[in-house]
């Protein structure tokens, strides 16, 4: 068993396994359940995945009138335009939106770790989809290996952004995602821990600021940088790019940063971006229940 990412590797290369078939190996053992009962389960999650995906990006809007309809814009701009930042960055930033405007509508999602981060994972999944074209057991591992990374956030440092800022939630789901990306594209174990460290790297002092109160504003568009950001960082680690600080390392610091944070910076909308003029204003008009203009 696990709980560090440098044993996560370790195991990897003692064994001569995937950074995925490691973490199903740890969930058969840690839930005694079998190996077709372990993947069952993550590929229903996949399913719900792309259902949300395939919902956000015909349109949804929330019922606050905050968030709706980014992800149609962005593939609407995609057909139209060649994108200043690549097709499949941007397409990970589509489909991030999609499964955050999803979430904010009430609608189903998959947390990964966390609903106001369930878009960094399924963003890069379905991006680089097109590209890999993947098996399905392909994109289950996927999943695995994402799960394998949070894991060691979970258990070492927190995913939440009220204990630790949007660090530790988005942050944590697009370091997540671009470990799983370096893994599908052919990338060895360590390259996916660079991956990871390097993503979250960029991460580190975000706060965690909701307008109103709600998962919305800026909570879907952090999904959007969080995807780009894992998509860049698994090219640079496969690349050949290090991150001088180890992973674990670079979780511990994310650790130490969110416990130095105010609590007014960590989800209780009473500083950041949510005690702005406008922020303040847009939650007084959602809270008095008065008409959001589209």
């Amino acid at each position: 068993m696990f709980r560090t990412v440098a044993d996560l590797i370790k195991i990897t290369e003692e064994k001569d396994i995937s950074i995925a078939e490691a973490m199903i190996q740890q969930e058969m053992d840690i839930h005694q359940k079998t190996r077709e009962e372990i993947i069952a389960r993550m590929e229903q999650n996949l399913t719900v995945m792309e259902k949300a995906v395939e919902d956000g990006l015909k349109g949804v809007h929330s019922q606050s009138g905050l968030t709706g309809g980014d992800a149609v814009l962005l593939q609407e701009y995609m057909k139209k335009h060649q994108p200043l930042s690549g097709e499949v960055v941007l397409d990970a930033v589509s489909k991030a939106v999609a499964t955050n405007e999803v979430n904010a509508a009430m609608g189903i999602i998959c947390a990964t770790p966390t609903a106001g981060s369930a878009g960094c994972v399924p963003g890069a999944l379905f991006a680089v989809k097109e590209r890999l074209q993947p098996t399905r057991e392909q994109m289950i591992n996927f999943l695995f290996t994402s799960g394998a990374f949070g894991f060691v956030v979970a258990n070492n440092a927190f995913i939440s952004g009220a204990a630790g800022g949007c660090q530790a939630e988005v942050g944590s789901a697009a370091a997540m995602a671009s470990a799983a990306v370096v893994e599908m594209a052919g990338g060895t174990p360590q390259q996916s821990a660079e991956a990871f460290a390097i993503t979250l790297k960029n991460m580190l002092g975000l706060v965690c600021d909701p307008v109103a109160g709600l998962v919305e504003v800026p909570c879907v568009k952090r999904n959007a940088a969080g995807a780009s950001n894992a998509i860049v960082s698994a090219d640079m680690a496969l690349a050949g790019v290090s991150s001088k600080i180890p992973c674990d390392e670079v979780i511990g610091a994310m650790y130490r940063i969110g416990r130095q944070m105010p609590s007014s910076l960590r989800e209780t909308a009473e500083g950041g971006l949510a005690a702005t003029p406008t922020g303040r204003a847009l939650a007084a008009k959602i809270n008095g229940n008065q008409p959001m203009k589209e």
